[in-house]
């Protein structure tokens, strides 16, 4: 039996259904801020809007400028039956990894057209594999009414634009509604800049612009890139955390954020992602860019990274165990709890904890 803090039921816990937020707080630094500090070990409640106050003087910060797709794509087969696609990611420049809700096999075609929004032809994705982890493999086309075999499969740069217009934005199962124009907005940092992400980096979701302009004006800072997957909301379903497979996204580091992060600077990560891909760097320091899938927990702990912001996560998620990783299981656990007494709204519209 793997001792308690490897072992994935460590992590569950109950959250009532009210604390999930299914709208994101407005304005964006109104959200509440629980602050940790690991060297007095005391807790401060606060609000969002005071975050510079707690930042350490002598810290460089590091943000993810991702930004989110409109990933989420409702098409129909040439049969006339509805079909749903959630992008996950680019495998290269044409095979894209989807999720597919509906039955499919190699060689389906799935039409999408949004005549309403501008796009007058219709957008083709074509089955290419089926994996056994429930995810498709597609290639996409423009139908200029020519056979496949006559079709130039598109890049998947190219797809962009066409989906920013039919697609919608994929908010995350258990916010439970569709998207509205809100989210277009909302659901995306005011810093975001590099198109890939099917998931917003939620710790960044609570910067306005005003508040992100001061605190990059008094601090040292610089951007990674990781394009969140959807493998970050799949739960840890082996009784073991070790034997988790861990998804794996593309990331890019700066040639700022390497010189602050081969310095001997403090590191304060914005986020979850921005810290799975610093650490992953940590580890392997040749690699500026390529593929990340650092599995962070209490027996993985970071090198690198000092204090990190971070929203509050799902149970048996392996961002909780990112959590626990800088403050282990028992005070992971404490910490939770004082958010749930205290009111915190969960998830990646919710409220924010700052590890010091």
């Amino acid at each position: 039996m793997p001792q308690k803090e490897l072992l994935t039921s460590s992590y569950d816990f109950t959250l009532p259904q009210r604390l999930i937020a299914t709208h994101p707080a407005s304005p964006r630094d109104s959200a509440k801020l629980l602050v940790y500090n690991r060297s007095t070990n005391e807790i401060t409640h606060a609000s969002f809007c005071d975050f510079e106050k707690f930042i350490p003087k002598k810290c460089a910060l590091i943000f993810n400028d991702t930004k989110v797709i409109k990933a989420r794509l409702f098409g129909k087969k040439p049969s006339g039956g509805k079909i749903e696609l959630l992008i996950n990611r680019a495998l290269n420049a044409f095979d894209v990894n989807v999720y597919i809700r509906g039955k499919v096999k190699t060689g389906s075609e799935i039409i999408f057209t949004k005549e309403t929004k501008g796009f007058t032809e219709n957008l083709i994705a074509v089955v290419k594999e089926l994996n056994d982890d429930g995810s498709r493999v597609v290639n996409f086309y423009v139908d200029k009414k020519l056979s496949i075999s006559s079709r130039e499969a598109m890049r998947f740069e190219d797809i962009l634009p066409i989906i920013d217009k039919i697609g919608h934005v994929p908010l995350p199962p258990y916010i439970q509604r569709e998207d509205n124009k809100e989210d277009e907005e909302e659901y995306q940092s005011v810093f975001a800049d590099k198109e890939g992400a099917v998931a917003a980096p939620t710790a960044s979701l609570h910067f306005t612009k005003e508040q992100h302009d001061r605190v990059c004006s008094s601090f040292k800072h610089a951007f990674v890139t990781l394009h969140v997957g959807s493998g970050t909301f799949k739960p840890v379903e082996c009784e073991s955390i070790t034997k988790h497979p861990m998804h794996s996204e593309y990331y890019e580091i700066s040639d700022e954020a390497k010189r602050l992060l081969d310095s001997e600077i403090a590191i304060l990560s914005v986020g979850t992602t921005s810290t799975r891909t610093i650490e992953f760097y940590a580890r392997n320091p040749a690699k500026q860019k390529g593929e990340a899938n650092l599995f962070l927990h209490p027996q993985n702990r970071p090198i690198r990274v000092n204090h990190i912001l971070t929203n509050f996560h799902l149970p048996k998620s392996t961002l909780l165990m990112l959590v626990a990783s800088f403050v282990g299981l028992k005070k992971a656990q404490e910490l939770y709890k004082s958010a749930i007494e205290n009111e915190y709204r969960f998830y990646s519209y919710g409220d924010a904890m700052l590890i010091l």
